[in-house]
């Protein structure tokens, strides 16, 4: 897998994360001859490379900026966006609960922005696999120009693929070779038999769901199936506090529910796990009663398509800088 080295002065090529007046950030990414224009003045490229990382640098109007290189959750927060991304905090949970480990062969569906893509290629280093599944082109081209800006070069072991999960994982995999399975859409239930076929004995298989009745349901499939252990869900919430001096509290916000997690092993073939006692459930539900709890129902605002397609635009335009970046191609464009 291709990446550039996140440490040791500043090179061509690299992204720098700018924080300059009011707190006001700024991502760029170093060319030969590159500037960054601002209402404060002119930072030009040049005045960066060769400087260690977390230095100060002063524009042409003698105002301040702090240049770092931008961790993954930066860029994962600021990077274009075609679907809503896996926020950082349950990107963290998946590659530990999972077990993502360097070498695993990893599926990943679907891929929405990326987000979850760039974590799971760090975990499974340069030896893993990740083979992630896409219904819409559009968030696959947002998807692979954000892995392409992030890590300098589309990775070599990330594959896309378009179409659904349950049909093109068999024609991509074969049966009993993937280690990790993660599942983040709206019906995982719907392609859990293929999963199930291409998992390895014990490899492990994480939904990620936002509403409770996907929760329930997609538990009630998995334990029906019974070539699974029983599924164990969870969620992440994330408080900041604000610490200096004695004047020590939570931050007034939060990062609270994005989605719930659960996870289950795949067991050997024939194998019956032992019997987990538990009280019988008085209640069912019918698919209209999932419908009620899907994201669109509860208010979730889905993109357009022009929105959609300008997304997809920034994304390649930051993959297209590093190409310049590299000395791939010329671009005459100037970056704000």
């Amino acid at each position: 897998m291709t990446s550039a080295r996140p440490t040791g002065p500043f090179r061509l090529g690299d992204r720098v994360q700018l924080t300059g007046p009011k707190n006001r950030m700024h991502t760029i990414t170093l060319k030969e001859g590159g500037e960054l224009h601002t209402h404060h003045g002119v930072l030009a490229h040049k005045d960066l490379v060769g400087l260690p990382d977390g230095s100060v640098v002063l524009n042409s109007n003698g105002h301040e900026y702090l240049a770092l290189r931008p961790l993954l959750r930066d860029f994962v927060m600021s990077m274009p966006r075609g679907a809503a991304i896996v926020y950082p905090k349950d990107s963290a949970q998946i590659v530990s609960q999972a077990d993502i480990f360097p070498g695993a062969v990893v599926v990943e569906a679907g891929v929405g922005s990326g987000a979850l893509s760039l974590s799971l290629l760090r975990a499974i280093g340069p030896e893993g696999r990740l083979y992630s599944f896409e219904r819409r082109e559009e968030f696959a081209d947002v998807a692979r120009a954000n892995g392409e800006t992030f890590f300098g070069a589309v990775p070599e072991n990330w594959s896309i693929t378009l179409g659904d999960l349950a049909e093109a994982l068999p024609e991509t995999v074969s049966s009993g070779s993937v280690d990790r399975v993660v599942l983040d859409m709206l019906a995982p239930w719907d392609c859990m038999d293929a999963v199930a076929e291409a998992l390895a004995p014990g490899g492990v298989v994480i939904c990620y769901v936002a509403t409770a009745t996907q929760l329930s349901r997609v538990a009630e499939y998995i334990r029906g199936m019974g070539v699974f252990t029983d599924p164990e869900a969870s969620e992440t919430m994330v408080r900041g506090w604000h610490v200096e001096g004695l004047a020590v509290r939570p931050d007034h916000r939060m990062i609270a529910h994005t989605g719930f997690l659960l996870t289950a092993r795949r067991l050997a073939p024939g194998t019956v796990a032992p019997e987990v006692r538990r009280r019988a459930s008085k209640s069912s539900y019918s698919d209209e009663d999932v419908e009620l709890w899907t994201p669109g129902a509860v208010g979730d605002r889905s993109i357009t398509d022009k929105n959609l397609r300008k997304r997809v635009r920034e994304a390649e335009k930051g993959a297209a800088g590093a190409r310049i970046a590299r000395g791939e191609g010329t671009d005459a464009s100037s970056e704000a």
